[in-house]
């Protein structure tokens, strides 16, 4: 059994939705850690922080790719 894909126009949306939750992930595990050091409460205030992070990324990224395409576009030689 396969599971359905989506079509293609969601790409839009999914590559900035899966990009912050990985980037912000990552990143607050490492800004957590490096001010709260490991213990006991290391991943409620991870979980916290990371939630937080991702509100923000989320919607920052879905108005920074369009841009940040544009500005690579007009950077390299076009194919």
């Amino acid at each position: 059994m396969t599971m359905k894909r989506l079509p293609a126009r969601a790409a839009g949306f999914l590559l900035p939705f899966i990009l912050s939750i990985l980037m912000t992930f990552v990143v607050s595990a490492v800004a957590t850690l490096t001010n709260t050091g490991p213990g006991a409460d290391f991943l409620g205030k991870w979980m916290h922080a990371w939630g937080l992070s991702w509100i923000i990324a989320f919607p920052t990224l879905l108005c920074a790719l369009p841009v940040t395409r544009r500005a690579v576009k007009a950077l390299v030689e076009p194919v």
